[in-house]
């Protein structure tokens, strides 16, 4: 990454920082209303407050919790059942009606379900995050791999491979960057429901303690738990995706482009195809 790129990078988030101690320092009155916004400076000081205070890292430590419990069984579910309806007529017929009619359904509208059927509050959480990550990975994972080449199956099975070595050597690997798309996804919808479902049924948690700051009208709190919730599902979803990087480094990768009016450099050229020369055969000598 360019010089250029990474400051930019930088200076946008900066750039919108200082706009929004702008408007909320002189209580800005347009269509939008800052005048009861606090300022940047005011939620850096409420979050360099609670940043020293041990319920705020014991809030983080359940949040971090549910979410991994609920996304892994949600990736190992959805992994398999995907891979299940992708490639069985029995499990499309069987399972496939059912994900479509639960699929539309948002994970957050579980709690009532999630209630009823699980004795304590931690289980109905951890249940909605996983039911959160489980469709988009699902899908992800069935459409990935119906959309492999059949070729490669039918090499495998040519060459004495049973059904368990097509599964594991051709199937998986082949599904890799559709299932980690479904994955990046999930987390991201995982942290979406869990913040949700913390407010609504938990005890402890990054949502239970922005909906407590809410209810007592401190403002400032409010966007600590925002600024919180936010980093930590940028860095769960930056995880998710550099372990999809390093698990499939072995594919292929599109050529690198060059900058218009540059001219290419010798890294910048793949370098030539090799192609086997057959050498014509020596006529035998009488």
């Amino acid at each position: 990454m360019s010089a250029v790129r990474r400051l930019v990078r930088v200076a946008s988030p900066l750039a919108a920082l200082g706009v929004w101690q702008l408007l909320t320092s002189y209580d800005v009155q347009l269509w939008l209303r800052f005048e009861q916004f606090p300022t940047v400076v005011e939620v850096a000081s409420a979050l360099a407050d609670r940043v020293g205070t041990e319920a705020y890292w014991q809030d983080l430590g359940h949040s971090l919790r549910r979410i991994a419990v609920g996304f892994l069984l949600a990736a190992v579910l959805g992994v398999a059942a995907g891979t299940a309806v992708a490639r069985s007529r029995w499990a499309a017929d069987i399972l496939g009606p059912l994900v479509e009619v639960v699929r539309p359904i948002p994970a957050i509208a579980l709690v009532p379900v999630a209630i009823l059927l699980l004795p304590t509050n931690e289980q109905g959480i951890v249940f909605i995050t996983c039911a959160a990550a489980l469709f988009p990975v699902l899908v992800s994972t069935r459409h990935a791999v119906r959309a492999l080449n059949p070729a490669w199956e039918e090499a495998v099975l040519t060459l004495g491979g049973g059904r368990a070595r097509v599964l594991f050597s051709v199937v998986l690997p082949g599904a890799l960057p559709g299932i980690f798309g479904g994955l990046s996804v999930g987390i991201g919808v995982s942290w979406i429901c869990v913040i949700s479902a913390e407010m609504i049924s938990g005890e402890y948690g990054v949502g239970y303690r922005t909906w407590q700051d809410y209810t007592v009208v401190d403002y400032p709190g409010v966007f600590v738990g925002m600024a919180t919730i936010g980093a930590l599902g940028w860095l769960t979803s930056t995880a998710v995706e550099s372990l999809g990087r390093r698990v499939t480094a072995w594919l292929p990768r599109p050529a690198a482009r060059v900058p218009a009016g540059r001219p290419a450099r010798p890294a910048d050229v793949p370098p030539p195809a090799v192609t086997a020369v057959r050498t014509p055969e020596k006529e035998p000598v009488p």
